[in-house]
């Protein structure tokens, strides 16, 4: 298969609400990154979080295998420091081989769950 994708994304849009109607891990409130590394190497990929009023954190470092997905949770980001939650943010996704993002909200606040999910932009 031909490469696909890109080396840089971007989502402009990123909230993770602190609260969830729910428990269970899947109806928790999240932000997801959904990557795709349709290449032949592993995808080492650095992602970088920007703030309104405060300077951006990362970089963050996930490795996606080779003809994999990885579904990404923000929620999940510890190091360097974890996404905030209630806070507006935008995120930067850098990767040494062509991949393909897509992002991802679950709002569950409440009880009428909200799902909201786009293609991110990508650096041609």
């Amino acid at each position: 298969m031909d490469a696909i994708g890109r080396r840089r994304w971007a989502i402009a849009e990123g909230y993770i609400p602190s609260q969830s109607s729910f428990s269970d891990r899947t109806l928790i409130s999240h932000e997801t990154a959904c990557i795709l590394n349709a290449t032949d190497r592993e995808a080492h990929v650095q992602i970088t979080v920007f703030f309104a009023d405060r300077e951006p954190i990362g970089p963050y470092r996930v490795t996606v295998a080779p003809r994999r997905t990885l579904h990404l949770r923000f929620n999940d980001l510890k190091e360097p420091a974890p996404v905030p939650r209630d806070t507006d943010y935008s995120s930067v996704f850098e990767s040494d081989v062509p991949i393909v993002l897509q992002h991802t909200r679950l709002d569950s606040r409440h009880a009428e769950v909200s799902l909201l999910s786009t293609t991110a932009y990508a650096e041609a």
